[in-house]
């Protein structure tokens, strides 16, 4: 190599740096121009989802492996673990999602596995946690550390950008959120190898804390119980919050049994005390939040005619570099901080949308339970948002102890008495397309 070329390697190697690291830049620049106008950034399709001939953009439902991803959730929402569910889809000889791509010639990157029926459970774990089975856009899920450092990171749930109804739902938003907070709840044996049905739903009301599950081989069935975790045979930070699993069971039973017979009887006066709750107050902040939704779109808009006028005066030469580059980061930095907040309020927004079509699931729900004998981690889970105990009190020679049960999407309900239910009837009478699940 000649004197000069060596010479120039130091140079040649910074202009090779700078040039990757502008490259770099502008792939991301474009990443987020594109999320700004609501679309997706990753090619991938999920399992479940394949790409429409029409719009290679737009994702459509593979109605077959769509049925597969409503029973993964299925199985966890009736209790089962990760490793069970993979299991029992080895066991019904089930394709995993790259054989099953491979048979279908859809395409995937993957060779075909030597066991087409093995379902790793990072695979089942990975289906359970993609929230684009809603039907909803997740943006920005992963980053990495620089154009020369590749490795992955995981970005939080605040740092992603959630675009909601961009292809058909495979199973609803209230059902995913369900099944994560299930996750949350490891339902750890105990030494008999036996859960109760409640483990992970139950709360103390005084410190928050979840109540622990007791069961041992020297107690019986009948013994097994629930306390407060804080609580250390009276010297721990909260009381013991105590309530037998058997006598639990019995209440929530009631409960639900009470609230099924109620909605079966009297819909409409439940349809009722729903819309009432809050009504005002909700309908208010929905409308703030499309407002806001709104204006951020169209400032968004705005600024990208902004940016692209900035941009062809510094080519023409009538805005120096200098002023360029400190006007253009000012502006996509109001766009990145836009497209932040648009993203959660569009997440309320679904959620409220959500609302409507959770209250359809629990009236089928409930409306199913006919012949309701006994219960099951299914209803359980599909039903019981929460479960707080009080701590007793002892009166007229007993223990007694309040149990608060707060219902999916509905909260705690008081079943009106005869007299409240006639008076409510009569206000529906006087406006009733006012009160219907929409």
């Amino acid at each position: 190599m000649s004197n000069t070329g060596t010479e120039m390697m130091p140079f040649n190697n910074i202009f090779n740096e700078w040039y990757a690291a502008q490259t770099s830049k502008k792939i991301r620049a474009v990443w987020q121009m594109k999320a700004a106008s609501g679309k997706r950034v990753s090619s991938t399709v999920p399992y479940g989802y394949m790409k429409s001939p029409e719009d290679k953009e737009k994702w459509i439902i593979d109605e077959e492996a769509a049925e597969v991803v409503r029973k993964i959730f299925s199985l966890a929402l009736a209790g089962r673990g990760i490793a069970q569910i993979a299991r029992q889809l080895e066991q019904e000889k089930i394709l995993i999602p790259t054989a099953y791509k491979i048979e279908k010639g859809l395409s995937t990157t993957h060779k075909y596995p030597e066991n087409p029926y093995y379902w790793d459970s990072s695979t089942v774990a990975g289906i359970i946690d993609n929230r684009q089975y809603t039907g909803c856009t997740v943006n920005f899920k992963t980053t990495t550390v620089s154009y020369k450092v590749h490795k992955v990171i995981h970005k939080s749930e605040d740092e992603q950008q959630i675009i909601p109804n961009t292809q058909d739902a495979i199973i609803t938003e209230n059902l995913w959120l369900r099944v994560q907070e299930l996750r949350q709840h490891k339902r750890r044996p105990t030494s008999t190898g036996r859960t109760s049905l409640f483990s992970g739903l139950v709360y103390c009301p005084d410190c928050g804390a979840k109540l622990h599950f007791a069961a041992a081989k020297s107690i019986t069935r009948q013994q097994e119980h629930f306390r407060c975790s804080n609580y250390k045979s009276g010297r721990g930070e909260c009381q013991i919050h105590f309530i037998r699993d058997i006598v639990l069971e019995r209440i929530v039973y009631e409960a639900i049994s009470n609230l099924a017979d109620f909605v079966r009887c009297y819909e409409p006066v439940f349809l009722y005390l729903m819309a009432t709750k809050n009504q005002t107050a909700r309908k208010s902040e929905l409308q703030k939040l499309k407002t806001k939704v709104e204006s951020g779109k169209r400032r968004i808009s705005e600024l990208d005619v902004i940016i692209s006028r900035i941009y062809e005066d510094n080519i023409l030469g009538k805005l120096s570099d200098d002023r360029y580059s400190r006007m253009a980061s000012m502006y996509e930095n109001e766009q990145r901080e836009l497209i932040e907040t648009i993203s959660k309020s569009e997440q309320e927004l679904e959620k409220a949308e959500q609302q409507n079509i959770d209250m359809r699931l629990l009236l089928k729900t409930l409306r199913e339970l006919t012949d309701f004998r006994e219960l099951t981690p299914t209803i359980v889970n599909s039903l019981i948002q929460r479960i707080e105990v009080h701590n007793n009190d002892k009166y007229d020679g007993h223990c007694h102890v309040k149990v608060d049960i707060y219902f999916t999407a509905v909260g705690m309900i008081d079943i009106p008495d005869e007299k409240e239910i006639l008076d409510i009837i009569n206000k529906i009478q006087e406006n009733p397309q006012m009160y219907k699940v929409g």
